[in-house]
Protein backbone atom coordinates (compact mmCIF):
# COMPACT_ATOMS: atom_id res chain seq x y z
CA UNK A 1 0.00 0.00 0.00
CA UNK A 2 1.24 3.55 -0.81
CA UNK A 3 1.12 6.57 0.88
CA UNK A 4 -0.68 9.62 -0.92
CA UNK A 5 0.03 13.10 0.22
CA UNK A 6 -1.45 15.38 -2.71
CA UNK A 7 -1.09 13.10 -5.57
CA UNK A 8 2.99 11.93 -4.63
CA UNK A 9 2.63 8.32 -3.43
CA UNK A 10 5.25 7.05 -1.24
CA UNK A 11 5.74 2.99 -1.18
CA UNK A 12 7.99 1.37 1.43
CA UNK A 13 8.92 -1.45 -0.35
CA UNK A 14 11.08 -2.54 3.08
CA UNK A 15 14.03 -1.81 5.24
CA UNK A 16 14.98 1.87 3.57
CA UNK A 17 14.08 1.16 0.69
CA UNK A 18 11.50 3.58 -0.87
CA UNK A 19 8.99 3.49 -4.67
CA UNK A 20 7.90 7.47 -5.39
CA UNK A 21 5.61 8.06 -8.05
CA UNK A 22 3.04 10.66 -8.89
CA UNK A 23 0.27 10.33 -11.53
CA UNK A 24 2.04 12.28 -14.11
CA UNK A 25 5.50 12.34 -13.09
CA UNK A 26 8.78 10.25 -12.75
CA UNK A 27 8.42 6.70 -11.23
CA UNK A 28 11.34 7.51 -8.68
CA UNK A 29 13.26 5.06 -6.69
CA UNK A 30 15.65 5.18 -3.16
CA UNK A 31 18.17 2.24 -1.99
CA UNK A 32 16.36 -0.38 -3.79
CA UNK A 33 17.60 -3.34 -2.22
CA UNK A 34 16.90 -6.87 -3.95
CA UNK A 35 15.88 -8.57 -0.83
CA UNK A 36 12.30 -6.47 -0.84
CA UNK A 37 12.20 -5.43 -4.32
CA UNK A 38 9.36 -7.93 -4.39
CA UNK A 39 7.86 -8.16 -8.02
CA UNK A 40 8.80 -4.65 -9.16
CA UNK A 41 11.06 -4.43 -12.14
CA UNK A 42 12.00 -1.96 -15.19
CA UNK A 43 9.65 0.91 -14.54
CA UNK A 44 12.37 2.95 -12.60
CA UNK A 45 12.43 6.85 -14.29
CA UNK A 46 14.93 7.66 -11.62
CA UNK A 47 16.95 5.77 -9.47
CA UNK A 48 18.71 7.55 -6.52
CA UNK A 49 21.23 6.07 -4.11
CA UNK A 50 22.84 7.37 -1.11
CA UNK A 51 25.82 5.14 0.31
CA UNK A 52 27.17 1.89 -0.62
CA UNK A 53 26.38 -0.15 2.38
CA UNK A 54 25.18 -3.17 0.18
CA UNK A 55 21.35 -2.72 1.80
CA UNK A 56 21.73 0.29 0.04
CA UNK A 57 23.48 0.31 -3.27
CA UNK A 58 22.62 -3.46 -5.26
CA UNK A 59 23.39 -3.32 -8.13
CA UNK A 60 21.88 -6.26 -8.89
CA UNK A 61 18.70 -4.12 -7.65
CA UNK A 62 19.13 -1.19 -9.82
CA UNK A 63 19.50 -3.27 -12.85
CA UNK A 64 16.19 -5.06 -11.99
CA UNK A 65 14.19 -1.26 -11.93
CA UNK A 66 15.98 0.46 -14.69
CA UNK A 67 15.38 0.58 -18.33
CA UNK A 68 17.90 2.13 -21.18
CA UNK A 69 16.41 5.75 -19.95
CA UNK A 70 16.67 5.29 -16.86
CA UNK A 71 18.67 7.85 -14.94
CA UNK A 72 20.68 6.59 -12.20
CA UNK A 73 21.66 9.41 -9.21
CA UNK A 74 24.77 8.15 -7.01
CA UNK A 75 26.47 9.72 -4.16
CA UNK A 76 29.91 10.18 -5.15
CA UNK A 77 31.84 8.55 -2.97
CA UNK A 78 30.48 5.24 -3.88
CA UNK A 79 32.84 3.33 -6.64
CA UNK A 80 30.24 2.26 -9.29
CA UNK A 81 32.62 0.45 -11.46
CA UNK A 82 30.85 -2.89 -10.66
CA UNK A 83 27.59 -0.77 -12.54
CA UNK A 84 27.04 -1.59 -16.37
CA UNK A 85 25.59 1.83 -16.94
CA UNK A 86 26.57 5.35 -16.24
CA UNK A 87 25.36 7.39 -13.31
CA UNK A 88 24.85 10.88 -12.26
CA UNK A 89 27.04 11.60 -9.11
CA UNK A 90 26.05 13.66 -6.34
CA UNK A 91 28.25 15.51 -3.89
CA UNK A 92 27.38 16.72 -0.93
CA UNK A 93 25.21 19.97 -0.98
CA UNK A 94 24.77 19.57 -4.51
CA UNK A 95 21.30 20.71 -5.95
CA UNK A 96 20.37 18.93 -10.14
CA UNK A 97 17.12 18.23 -11.74
CA UNK A 98 16.03 15.30 -13.41
CA UNK A 99 12.62 14.21 -15.62
CA UNK A 100 11.43 17.22 -13.56
CA UNK A 101 12.50 16.24 -10.32
CA UNK A 102 14.67 18.70 -8.22
CA UNK A 103 17.42 16.41 -5.93
CA UNK A 104 19.17 18.29 -3.41
CA UNK A 105 21.91 16.20 -0.93
CA UNK A 106 21.70 16.82 2.61
CA UNK A 107 24.37 16.19 4.60
CA UNK A 108 24.08 12.67 6.21
CA UNK A 109 27.16 10.97 9.06
CA UNK A 110 27.57 9.83 12.38
CA UNK A 111 29.34 11.86 15.12
CA UNK A 112 32.51 10.72 15.82
CA UNK A 113 31.65 12.14 19.64
CA UNK A 114 28.16 10.33 19.37
CA UNK A 115 27.15 6.76 20.37
CA UNK A 116 26.80 5.35 16.78
CA UNK A 117 30.66 4.42 16.31
CA UNK A 118 32.00 1.11 16.14
CA UNK A 119 33.96 -0.86 18.67
CA UNK A 120 37.33 1.50 17.72
CA UNK A 121 35.33 4.76 17.98
CA UNK A 122 34.50 4.83 13.97
CA UNK A 123 31.59 6.29 12.85
CA UNK A 124 29.66 4.14 10.99
CA UNK A 125 29.23 6.16 8.18
CA UNK A 126 31.76 9.12 8.01
CA UNK A 127 31.37 12.26 6.91
CA UNK A 128 31.15 12.68 3.22
CA UNK A 129 30.38 8.89 2.42
CA UNK A 130 26.86 9.48 2.50
CA UNK A 131 24.03 12.04 1.61
CA UNK A 132 20.58 12.59 2.70
CA UNK A 133 18.25 13.52 0.02
CA UNK A 134 15.63 16.41 0.13
CA UNK A 135 13.24 15.47 -3.17
CA UNK A 136 11.28 18.29 -4.65
CA UNK A 137 8.08 16.30 -6.35
CA UNK A 138 4.94 17.80 -8.05
CA UNK A 139 5.69 20.87 -5.23
CA UNK A 140 5.95 18.58 -2.32
CA UNK A 141 8.81 18.13 -0.77
CA UNK A 142 10.25 14.92 0.36
CA UNK A 143 13.59 14.45 3.40
CA UNK A 144 14.88 10.90 2.85
CA UNK A 145 17.57 11.17 5.77
CA UNK A 146 19.03 7.84 4.87
CA UNK A 147 22.13 6.33 7.46
CA UNK A 148 22.50 9.60 10.08
CA UNK A 149 22.22 11.18 13.02
CA UNK A 150 20.46 13.74 13.40
CA UNK A 151 22.78 16.74 13.55
CA UNK A 152 22.56 20.61 13.77
CA UNK A 153 22.25 21.07 10.10
CA UNK A 154 18.88 19.35 9.99
CA UNK A 155 17.23 21.80 11.90
CA UNK A 156 17.00 23.97 9.42
CA UNK A 157 15.62 21.39 6.54
CA UNK A 158 12.11 22.32 5.48
CA UNK A 159 9.99 19.11 4.07
CA UNK A 160 6.28 17.85 3.71
CA UNK A 161 7.45 14.93 4.75
CA UNK A 162 10.29 13.32 6.59
CA UNK A 163 11.34 10.01 6.07
CA UNK A 164 14.29 8.99 8.59
CA UNK A 165 15.96 5.98 10.00
CA UNK A 166 14.36 4.89 13.46
CA UNK A 167 16.21 1.51 14.48
CA UNK A 168 19.46 2.60 16.36
CA UNK A 169 22.83 1.35 16.13
CA UNK A 170 23.85 2.11 12.80
CA UNK A 171 21.57 5.84 12.59
CA UNK A 172 19.30 7.72 14.77
CA UNK A 173 17.38 5.54 16.94
CA UNK A 174 13.42 6.46 17.44
CA UNK A 175 14.25 9.26 20.37
CA UNK A 176 16.20 10.90 18.03
CA UNK A 177 13.86 10.41 14.89
CA UNK A 178 11.46 12.13 16.65
CA UNK A 179 13.70 15.13 18.30
CA UNK A 180 14.51 15.74 14.46
CA UNK A 181 10.64 15.83 12.99
CA UNK A 182 9.87 18.35 16.44
CA UNK A 183 12.34 20.12 14.41
CA UNK A 184 11.68 19.38 10.86
CA UNK A 185 7.94 20.21 11.25
CA UNK A 186 6.71 18.12 8.07
CA UNK A 187 3.16 17.09 8.08
CA UNK A 188 4.19 13.46 7.85
CA UNK A 189 6.48 11.41 9.06
CA UNK A 190 7.68 7.48 7.63
CA UNK A 191 9.96 5.57 9.61
CA UNK A 192 12.11 3.37 8.29
CA UNK A 193 15.55 1.40 8.74
CA UNK A 194 13.82 -0.76 11.56
CA UNK A 195 13.67 -4.15 12.90
CA UNK A 196 15.36 -5.93 9.64
CA UNK A 197 17.39 -7.31 11.71
CA UNK A 198 18.26 -7.72 15.53
CA UNK A 199 20.91 -4.35 15.58
CA UNK A 200 18.03 -2.28 14.42
CA UNK A 201 14.82 -3.66 16.13
CA UNK A 202 12.96 -1.05 17.89
CA UNK A 203 9.53 0.51 19.19
CA UNK A 204 7.59 1.92 16.21
CA UNK A 205 4.45 2.35 18.18
CA UNK A 206 6.32 4.15 21.15
CA UNK A 207 7.59 6.59 18.29
CA UNK A 208 4.35 7.03 17.09
CA UNK A 209 2.97 8.26 20.38
CA UNK A 210 5.97 10.58 21.15
CA UNK A 211 4.96 12.63 18.19
CA UNK A 212 1.32 12.16 18.86
CA UNK A 213 0.82 15.37 20.92
CA UNK A 214 2.72 17.46 17.72
CA UNK A 215 0.06 16.81 15.42
CA UNK A 216 2.53 15.41 13.25
CA UNK A 217 1.29 12.37 11.48
CA UNK A 218 3.13 8.97 11.30
CA UNK A 219 2.70 6.60 8.63
CA UNK A 220 4.09 3.27 8.51
CA UNK A 221 3.77 1.14 4.70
Amino acid sequence: MSINYRGVLIKVLGHASLRIETTVGPVCYIDPWSEVLGTHSGDADIILITHDDVDHYDPAAIETLATDATTVVVCDAIDTQNLSRKVLKLASNCELTVDGVDVRSVSAYNDPAGDHVDADGTPYHRQGEVVGLLLTIDGTTVYYASDTDFLPEHVSINADIYIPPIGGTYTMDRKEAAAAARAIVPDIVIPVHYDTFEAIETDVTAFEAELEPTGIRVERA
